[in-house]
């Protein structure tokens, strides 16, 4: 909820400067973020799923260095292509002038952060896996905790950059802590690990191969909401604004959810390595009422009492007004992208990378692409709402058909060890 709760507060900050330009050139500069970070939360949920199943610390240990040393290439290269990065993805999302040099001001602060984000990607998946939480609760409050606590200043005196650079601040003093209790949790595993060890051929050749399948699934996932936003931004200022923020509704109560889904990641990994597969079932039923309960209170209360809500993000009282046109979506959204997710939880934890990447191909072709390409050749905003939502019915149902083949070979390998 951390993390949800810190971009409504840098929304809230910008929502109420004078200029309108500093709110939505962040939300268009968040969304190449949006495509670069959650993209690689590959990083977090391969090595949850991998640290889950590990046999014991020294192995565990091992996942956590090959981790970061994927996670850490791919920071500094997006840092070394920061430019042409910020280039074409400006080009293609194609706003006006004067939203365009917000949003490259809060990507130009922002960026910086990118090592430290991807770090803690592999750091939270670890703790995770070895259920930690405690310690990725401890990463989140003082990360975001760091955030808000900057928006203020930052915002305020360097509007959009300002919030970019408070971001990026922000995740260093995560990792920091993440860091420290990793090395003394460890029992000196660190030190007695060889280079060799981490890089030999079949372990690396199996992190790398989930870590792949579980990629294709989120730049999936992200470039759904790429599309959405770009076609928002084709809609106008106004609707790009309104839509953005529903999406920040959205994404708390995903993110929010997300904590369930990566908690039913290592627990289903944990009892398939424990041989509990018969806990398995009612995991999963009690992950998939709690998240749809968190989702229809989110959107219940958004949807009631609608003034309230807004009225905290912006006081520019034609966004808010406008927005009331859309905020019914909120409620079949959240609550399928919760079983959604749930569903995925329980891919993951099993280490099913290409049940993953082939529901979401399938889903983006077939489900989202299709009603999307209607709404921007017919400039309908209600359109490209039923895309979205589309996409999330079509990955549960895709998911869902996997699910009874896959725990009817937990119960055979079950009844198998039994004998």
């Amino acid at each position: 909820m951390m993390v949800p709760l810190a971009g409504l507060v840098d929304t809230a900050f910008l929502g109420h400067l004078a200029d309108i330009n500093q709110l939505a050139g962040t939300i268009l500069g968040g969304i190449l973020f949006d495509y670069l970070y959650r993209i690689l939360k590959f990083l977090r949920s391969s090595t949850n799923a991998l640290t889950a199943s590990a046999p014991d610390r020294e192995t565990e240990v091992k996942v956590l260095l090959r981790s970061l040393f994927v996670a850490l290439t791919i920071g500094f290269a997006i840092l070394i292509l920061q430019y042409p990065i910020r280039s074409l993805g400006f080009w293609l999302l194609n706003s006006n002038p004067a939203i365009e040099l917000a949003g490259m001001n809060y990507f130009d602060g922002r960026i910086w952060g990118a090592p430290a984000v991807l770090s803690n990607f592999v750091l939270i998946g670890w703790f995770l896996g070895r259920e930690k939480t405690g310690t990725v609760l401890l990463m989140s409050i003082a990360g975001n905790g760091v955030n808000v606590i900057l928006d203020y200043y930052c915002i305020n005196s360097w509007g959009s950059w300002g919030a970019g650079l408070a971001t990026a601040l922000s995740q260093y003093s995560a990792f920091l802590i993440g860091s420290i209790v990793a090395i003394k949790t460890s029992g000196g595993a660190f030190t007695s690990i060889s280079l060799a060890t981490i890089f030999a051929k079949e372990a690396f050749t199996a992190t790398v191969t989930l870590k792949a399948n579980i990629l294709i699934r989120f730049l999936l996932l992200i470039s759904v909401y790429a599309i959405f936003t770009n076609i928002s931004a084709q809609l106008g200022t106004e609707i790009l604004t309104q839509n953005g923020l529903l999406i920040q509704i959205a994404l708390f109560s995903q993110f929010t959810i997300q904590g369930i889904g990566m908690t039913t990641q290592s627990l289903v990994g944990n009892l398939q390595k424990e041989g509990k597969v018969t806990q398995i079932l009612p995991l999963l039923q009690v992950s998939i009422v709690t998240s749809t309960t968190i989702a229809v209170s989110v959107a219940m209360l958004t949807i009631l009492f609608p003034h309230q809500v807004f009225r905290l993000l912006t006081n520019h009282t034609e966004i808010e007004a406008a927005i009331l046109n859309y905020d019914l979506w909120l409620l079949p959204l959240l609550v399928i992208t919760a079983l959604a997710f749930m569903l995925e939880g329980y891919f993951i934890g099993l280490k099913e990378g290409e049940v993953l990447r082939n529901s979401a191909i399938s889903s983006f072709f077939l489900g989202f692409l299709p009603l999307a390409l209607l709404a921007m050749y017919y400039q309908n905003n209600h359109i490209l709402w039923s895309a979205l939502t589309l996409y999330m019915v079509s990955l549960s149902i895709a998911l869902a058909m996997h699910f009874p083949r896959t725990y009817q070979q937990l119960a055979n390998i079950s009844i198998k060890e039994l004998r």
